[in-house]
């Protein structure tokens, strides 16, 4: 995907809905602006199937307050709808906004987030089990999935728990009883991923309730080895 990031964040938003990982407002979604210590974000009680331009609010990483991209020093805030000329009310960051910023602060590298509520991930999660890597797209772009014990959505203590767990470069995290989060250098990896998780999750699922989970293999450590090389993979 190319053009503003925002463009992109909405193309996702839109593409997650329509596959079930997520339900009418649930779920948010953020990109690092390039060059700029600042990321957007989808706007608090935002449909992520309806986004457009106006559903982000640019927020500063390092202290949380209103970004302006560009560098003007002023948020930016777009004229009103009805045409007055008076600028629009300042769109309010997604009331998990303190999850982007400290996933961003401790990794540098992940230009984009996607925290979703899919629910067979979270079935499993429910019933205490943990996401089997099945294909080797599921190796590919996951690599391993951790769950992040249960916080507060929108606490702090969610926040610095799943930026810790994260630290160690883990990109995907069931939060438990909550959702997940993918983390990526890129918003169209980052959706790979999240589609990849969900599938992963749906597979270890029908195993369980064909009662052959203990039969189902994961894909073999000598592909698993080769993805921790220094060679390039592909699938």
């Amino acid at each position: 995907m190319s053009g503003d990031l925002r463009d992109q964040l909405a193309h996702v938003g839109y593409d997650v809905v329509q596959a079930g990982l997520v339900c009418g407002s649930g779920g948010n979604l953020s990109a690092r602006i390039p060059d700029e210590d600042a990321c957007w974000v989808t706007a608090s009680g935002a449909w992520l199937e309806r986004l457009s331009r106006s559903s982000f609010a640019a927020v500063r990483i390092f202290d949380g307050a209103p970004a302006s991209p560009g560098g003007s020093g002023v948020p930016t805030r777009p004229a009103s709808p009805g045409g007055s000329g008076l600028p629009a009310p300042r769109v309010e960051p997604t009331s998990e906004i303190a999850l982007h910023l400290a996933i961003y602060r401790t990794r540098p590298d992940v230009r984009a987030i996607v925290h979703l509520h899919p629910q067979t991930a979270l079935l499993l999660d429910a019933l205490g089990e943990h996401i089997r890597i099945v294909t080797t797209d599921h190796a590919y772009y996951l690599r391993r999935v951790s769950t992040v014990p249960f916080r507060l959505p929108g606490s702090t203590e969610v926040a610095a728990l799943t930026a810790a767990m994260a630290a160690d470069g883990t990109n995907c995290l069931v939060l438990s009883q909550h959702g997940c989060v993918v983390l990526a250098d890129s918003v169209e990896l980052a959706h790979k991923r999240a589609r990849n998780l969900e599938e992963a999750a749906q597979l270890t699922y029908r195993a369980l309730t064909l009662g052959r989970l203990d039969n189902l293999r994961e894909v073999p450590e000598e592909f698993l080895d080769r993805l921790a090389g220094p060679a390039p993979v592909s699938v």
